[in-house]
């Protein structure tokens, strides 16, 4: 009986002294939001070992380019079936590759009127946040609705989409897409953990997230060098009142034990200035960062 007892006190004092550490988390993380001119919504999860945080995780909140992440599991989807192929190649028109956006592919083809694969589409879309790849792939997947209906067929029902990067050169247009801190998550969980797309396309996607080239001085900039970040932004403009609709970065990082965490972090109705802002996301990935790798 006094063994049970001591086990179960054991048993208490290790939850408590748990919670108290996540608590710790979460108290860093309301400092470093509290005083910021904009509304956010931050979920966090261990992979492995389910540690899970979230505050204002039902937030809907503007994807912006986030959505990308969501577009490409479609398109790979369509791959997983053999309606698509990563080697096949894709005729982008010059009209396609519209002018008043950000597009690397137009940077490289100016002129348009060629062939490129899939693979190349995608990394454009999705390493280097092409606009004008991204509309060709909602394009090449039957429209918003067939990548609203496959995201709900995941169990996710935090999320709509409804227009492209196009049409989101409207102001109005900048609040349809949303999803929520917490959907994200579950999201990127189910991704990792092989449950949307087989094993070789799941590889691929979180290599090209690895890979993206936009973001670097966000969630990125707020772990160690060099670490593994599998990640996707997203940002809008600002109007004449200084407002920014929203700017988010969601990825999944690993630790060096090997293990992984998800981080998904929404800003919206922002008048802080960019560079703050880019502050505010680092800090939440450093502070989630130092309590993983404390972790024992």
């Amino acid at each position: 009986m006094r063994k049970l007892f001591y086990a179960t006190l054991f048993s208490l004092v290790s939850f408590q002294t748990f919670a108290q550490t996540i608590n710790e988390l979460r108290q860093e993380l309301n400092q470093i939001i509290k005083t910021k001119n904009a509304t956010v919504g931050i979920s966090i999860k261990g992979i492995e070992d389910k540690d899970t945080l979230s505050i204002n995780g039902n937030l809907k909140a503007p994807m912006m380019s986030v959505f990308k992440f969501h577009i490409a599991l479609t398109v790979l989807n369509k791959v997983d079936e053999g309606k698509l192929s990563l080697e096949q190649k894709i005729f982008i028109k010059k009209k396609e590759l519209k002018e008043d956006t950000w597009s690397p592919m137009r940077e490289d083809y100016p002129e348009g009127n060629m062939y490129l694969t899939l693979d190349k589409l995608l990394r454009y879309t999705v390493s280097h946040s092409d606009n004008n790849g991204c509309d060709i792939l909602i394009d090449l997947v039957g429209g918003a609705k067939e990548v609203q209906k496959f995201i709900n067929k995941q169990g996710i029902k935090d999320f709509v989409i409804k227009v492209n990067e196009d049409q989101m050169k409207t102001w109005k247009n900048l609040y349809v897409n949303t999803t929520t801190p917490l959907a994200t998550t579950d999201l990127l969980e189910k991704f990792y953990n092989g449950q949307v797309l087989k094993e070789t396309t799941t590889k691929y996607l979180y290599q090209i997230m690895v890979e993206t080239s936009r973001g670097l001085t966000w969630m990125k900039a707020g772990l160690p060098e060099n670490t593994e970040l599998a990640h996707r932004t997203g940002i809008s403009g600002t109007n004449d009142a200084n407002l920014r609709v929203a700017m988010n970065d969601i990825g999944i990082a690993k630790l060096p034990n090997g293990k992984h965490f998800i981080l998904s972090v929404y800003l919206k109705e922002i008048t802080e200035s960019q560079k703050d802002t880019e502050k505010i996301i680092a800090d939440i990935a450093k502070a989630t960062w130092d309590y993983f790798v404390a972790k024992k």
